[in-house]
């Protein structure tokens, strides 16, 4: 029986990788993202490459459209096996007192809450035939950074809901995972790239000494939604480079 793989943020970056992969393995893949241009020039990019994929628009914090792209994808494929909860956004950088409420909650809506949604409403379709899926969090879940605080609340709120939702449906054969990548080469982090100084000391503050590729995320993401990873539950991948030990 050939799975099924919903991807959130799946129009670039680490999602897209994914999705490649996804595909490579002859999984049919299901594309979320809130930009419909960006959505449906991927899925004609991915198709390209011949595999099955689709495009459904949807923002994440939305909960009758995150329940509207789980129920488009079992009416298209039949069932969903895999969720990704990929998408994801930063924060203007500023100081807890400076910070509005509203970029607080928007950071969190999509961060924290678009992963909730996403769980909520693909597990139900998981629960006849098991599932895995793979909560993409970060290293800044781990480790703080001035001045990016909504990121990393949402990113360590993240890792906790990871195992909350491991113990709750472990028995239905669900698995429930997270990666925590570190500083990737993505456009969240194109900003920093405008400060040369700033960026020396980004790029390399880990045990490689580099930036990490999307793929390198991708590869880890496809492990644990794979049957490779059927005894891991619970658990958060670091994939920095030996960021948080740096």
């Amino acid at each position: 029986m050939n799975k099924v793989a919903l991807v959130t943020g799946g129009t670039g970056g680490i999602g897209h990788a994914t999705a490649h992969c996804f595909l490579n393995q002859g999984i049919s893949v299901v594309i979320v993202d809130i930009d419909e241009e960006k959505g449906k020039a991927a899925c004609e990019e991915l198709s390209g490459s011949g595999g099955d994929v689709t495009f459904v628009r949807c923002d994440v914090s939305n909960e009758e459209e995150v329940k509207n792209a789980c129920q488009k994808a079992a009416e298209t494929y039949g069932q969903i096996d895999i969720l990704v909860n990929n998408a994801g956004i930063g924060n203007n950088e500023t100081t807890l007192t400076e910070m509005s409420l509203f970029d607080w909650q928007k950071v969190i809506d999509v961060n924290l809450t678009g992963v909730f949604l996403g769980m909520k409403h693909s597990i139900p379709f998981m629960r006849k035939n098991g599932g895995a899926i793979v909560n993409v969090s970060s290293l800044l879940g781990f480790k703080g950074k001035k001045f990016v605080a909504p990121y990393n609340a949402s990113k360590a709120g993240v890792i906790t809901l990871t195992k909350n939702a491991a113990l709750e449906y472990g028995r239905d054969r669900i698995r429930v995972n997270a990666v925590a990548p570190g500083v990737i080469d993505t456009s969240i982090v194109d900003g920093w790239k405008t400060h040369e100084e700033k960026w020396k000391i980004i790029s390399t503050a880990n045990a490689l000494k580099r930036v990490g590729e999307a793929q390198e995320v991708a590869h880890a993401i496809e492990f644990l939604a794979s049957d490779k990873a059927s005894y891991i539950t619970g658990t958060t991948l670091m994939v920095d480079g030996g960021g948080l030990t740096y």
